[in-house]
């Protein structure tokens, strides 16, 4: 979903329940439970390299495996996958991540979950975190790790929550918003990398408004599984 810096000032409402994942993208990180990957149903699962085989001694076997396939070659359950559902992509001007949602576009896919996000090495998720930055107003992305959602958001906004429920607003790398309905409400206020985040905040109500004046934020919330963040 692409949004303009002119819609700043329009307030999209955050909504689940009604638009479902197009596919699910597995990176090589910490993946969770087979039943939660089940959840998501009969939907295409995209594995990054390695992610292949992690989902497989899961029980779980991917659509497509793409990358430069290092990791998937040096493991002998490669075997498994049929070679045009093998996607070797040798280029090192991009990661893994990056070819993935690359050929997902490909396939018109555009709301895409993300699992196995981190867990690795520290540098490949903080790579991994720079390549979602950099697609995120293309394609409607969003990380779910541990029962939780890590969506980018670039627009002010309304989401329908539950009291005492944890949001979490982590800039990108500046943001400066007013809040409302939060514990620890901001004011035209700036939040930055190195100098003030805001994480763990609680909601006070079933709605809150996070109002955008400049920048770009990660807000993480609870899991809406099997459901996609759709912008109304």
């Amino acid at each position: 979903m692409t949004i303009e810096e002119s819609e700043h000032k329009k307030i999209f409402t955050l909504t689940f329940g009604n638009l479902l994942f197009d596919c699910i993208i597995a990176l090589d990180g910490d993946l969770p439970l087979k039943k939660v990957i089940q959840s998501m149903g009969n939907i295409p699962i995209l594995a990054a390299d390695g992610a292949a085989i992690s989902l497989l001694k899961k029980k779980i076997k991917a659509d497509y495996v793409i990358g430069d396939l290092d990791t998937f070659r040096a493991s002998p359950l490669r075997s498994f996958f049929e070679e045009e559902k093998i996607k070797y992509l040798p280029s090192q001007e991009e990661n893994d991540f990056e070819k993935t949602l690359n050929f997902a576009s490909s396939l018109n896919y555009k709301n895409l979950l993300i699992i196995g996000f981190h867990g690795g090495e520290l540098e490949h998720t903080l790579n991994n975190w720079s390549v979602l930055k950099k697609y995120c107003r293309d394609l409607n992305l969003c990380v779910c790790d541990k029962g939780r959602y890590g969506i980018p958001i670039s627009f002010s906004l309304s989401l329908a929550t539950r009291i005492n429920e944890i949001i979490s607003i982590i800039p990108q790398p500046l943001v400066r918003l007013t809040t409302k309905n939060l514990k620890w409400n901001l004011n035209n206020e700036i939040l930055e990398l190195g100098k003030r985040e805001g994480a763990r905040n609680l909601a006070l109500s079933d709605t809150i408004e996070i109002e955008l004046h400049h920048g770009e934020y990660m807000l993480f919330i609870d899991e809406r599984l099997p459901f996609a963040p759709e912008f109304i």
